[in-house]
């Protein structure tokens, strides 16, 4: 089955950086996009960035243009989050996404804080 395993969350001052991978497993990970959401509390979960399949496509939240970079190594079944910059603001859980016609598999998240 689909697996999506998240990591390199933590803690970290404002204007720091995280780099947050997701390991894959159970589909042909070199066929789909991959994308990154985050939900803060009290707010609904929100689409951070997406890349395509060859990474030749990607698309960012207007909120974290410029301070995030999404990647991914088909060869290692992983997707990155480049996260600089960081903000209190980006504090959240984030949670790594594929998508398709037959299924729509998360991860269990990984915690971001942004504090000082």
């Amino acid at each position: 089955q689909v697996q999506l395993v998240e990591s390199g969350g933590g803690l970290v001052q404002p204007g720091g950086s995280l780099r947050l991978s997701c390991a894959a497993s159970g589909f042909t990970f070199s066929s789909y996009s991959m994308s990154w959401y985050r939900q803060a509390p009290g707010k609904e979960r929100e689409l951070v960035a997406t890349i395509s399949s060859s990474g030749g496509s990607i698309y960012y939240a207007d909120s974290v243009k410029g301070r995030f970079s999404i990647s991914r190594d088909n060869a290692k079944n992983t997707v990155y989050l480049q996260m600089n910059s960081l903000k209190p603001e980006d504090t959240a859980v984030y949670y790594c996404n594929v998508a398709s016609f037959s299924f729509n598999s998360w991860g269990q998240g990984t915690q971001v804080t942004v504090s000082s």
